[in-house]
């Protein structure tokens, strides 16, 4: 079925609702950081796009999907289970593969413009 312009997702135009969550007790490391997602488009159950942000804490994080994001403002530091970080700020762009796993720790609150393909 072909679509039309009013198809379109513009994200600064969108009028989807934010969802503010508390992270699961089980995955947190430190903190008690609150995350908020709002989702501006989905596609087959498996394609992805929103935004998303957390408060300055820690998490352990299992990605089963291929995730693509761009950082808009704040501070975090991504660590594999080896314990190497990569320090990712405002207007970094990161790809991160399914099946990475580790931690998420937010420095400075932390928001971002993300793309999920779930496998």
């Amino acid at each position: 079925m072909p679509k039309n312009i009013t198809n379109i997702v513009a994200l600064a135009k969108s009028t989807a609702k934010v969802e503010h969550y508390p992270t699961p007790h089980d995955r947190l490391v430190k903190g008690k950081p609150e995350q908020n997602n709002t989702l501006h488009f989905s596609a087959d159950d498996q394609f992805f796009v929103g935004e998303w942000g957390a408060e300055v804490g820690c998490w352990k994080v299992s990605y089963t999907e291929n995730e693509y994001f761009h950082i808009l403002s704040g501070k975090s530091i991504l660590r594999d289970t080896e314990g190497n970080e990569l320090t990712i700020i405002a207007g970094d762009k990161i790809c991160v593969p399914a099946g990475f796993e580790g931690e998420w720790e937010v420095i400075e609150p932390t928001q971002k413009i993300y793309a999920i393909y779930e496998k």
